[in-house]
């Protein structure tokens, strides 16, 4: 029987639990906060959310609120909640490898 270790990397969190190295960040640690965030896997949808904070915060240096995500992104606020339940900015923000927005509480 073959045998196949997997690495596991350990990486430095903010206060929040956020990565505190933007520069670590790639799809697989993604797919891990997810699953630690009780998201088992990533659809598309998920990616449009992560990938749509990810942009804004390359350009503006903060990571989009809900009302932006929903407003912007191309998913409504109720499949948002249903695709990162409680607290779909900070979950999304945390699996996009980015701090957590401002008005998260």
């Amino acid at each position: 029987m073959e045998t196949n270790e997997l690495a596991i990397k350990q990486f430095e969190l903010d206060d929040d639990g956020h990565l505190k190295n933007l520069d670590e960040w790639n799809e697989n640690v993604a797919k891990q906060f997810a699953k630690q965030e009780g998201i088992e896997e990533l659809t598309d949808r998920h990616w449009i959310v992560i990938n749509f904070m990810r942009k804004e915060y390359q350009e503006k240096g903060d990571a989009p609120s809900i009302r932006k995500l929903t407003k912007q992104s191309g998913v409504d606020t109720k499949e948002l909640y249903a695709l990162f339940p409680k607290g779909p900015a900070k979950k999304a923000a945390k699996i996009a490898g980015l701090p957590k927005p401002k008005g998260c509480i």
